[in-house]
């Protein structure tokens, strides 16, 4: 896994965080936490386990926190980042699927959880199955967990396509502007720590659906425009 660094963003997840930490840095030699304007002790618990950490100081949302890991460690050299959200969802045992696939080429690697969408809620079911299916169309091939925050990025997309939107509807939006642009997609099933996130996740099902559909409508018109 040379060249490749974890990024966890972080809000307010202290009694989690240092596990998802130690067990990642069992993955991968570097971990990055982005402390998300917390108000509790997350950033201080993750390095005491062994990350570093950066932090803005106030919540600024998910994408801002990626958009500043990923600068900070593209700088550094590092080539690719693996994400994973700090509640325990995400397994860091499961990093390795996601690397076996990305190791074949893609440069966006989603770790998929539409196996699972049966034994969540049926809120976030339907969130998540039908934002899939939309976007899709807006892509212009099947992604079958377009929410997923499990993902592995390559250097070289980020610093094409950008990262600009601040809260979850980033992760939705690059992965429209990669589509266009020809970089290629992948999707690895993966298995979680617990199916439903729902409460553990920041996300508001209305409010961050609409942010989601309104970016990837405005990535759809900016990619119409590229030569």
């Amino acid at each position: 896994m040379n060249g490749i660094a974890a990024v966890i963003p972080a809000y307010n997840a202290e009694p989690s965080i240092g596990d998802v930490v130690r067990r990642t840095l069992q993955q991968v030699s570097t971990v990055l936490v982005v402390d998300d304007g917390s108000v509790d002790g997350t950033a201080e618990q993750a390095r005491m386990d062994g990350a570093e950490v950066v932090s803005h100081p106030v919540n600024r949302g998910k994408g801002a926190a990626l958009r500043l890991a990923f600068g900070h460690l593209f700088s550094k050299g590092y080539e690719s980042v693996v994400t994973l959200d700090a509640d325990g969802q995400h397994l860091p045992e499961e990093i390795g699927k996601l690397v076996a696939c990305w190791s074949e080429g893609p440069d966006l690697v989603l770790g998929s959880r539409d196996h699972l969408f049966e034994e969540m809620s049926g809120v976030r079911k339907a969130s998540n199955g039908i934002s899939s299916r939309l976007i899709s169309i807006a892509v212009g091939q099947r992604v079958l967990d377009v929410q997923t925050g499990f993902r592995i990025y390559r250097r070289k997309l980020i610093e094409d396509v950008g990262f600009p939107e601040d809260r979850f509807e980033a992760e939705s939006a690059v992965v429209v502007r990669a589509a266009r642009r020809g970089f290629r997609l992948a999707s690895v099933p993966i298995v979680l720590g617990f199916a439903d996130g729902r409460c553990t996740s920041h996300y508001r099902p209305v409010i961050d659906s609409l942010r989601i559909a309104r970016a990837v409508i405005g990535a759809r018109i900016e990619a119409a425009g590229w030569k």
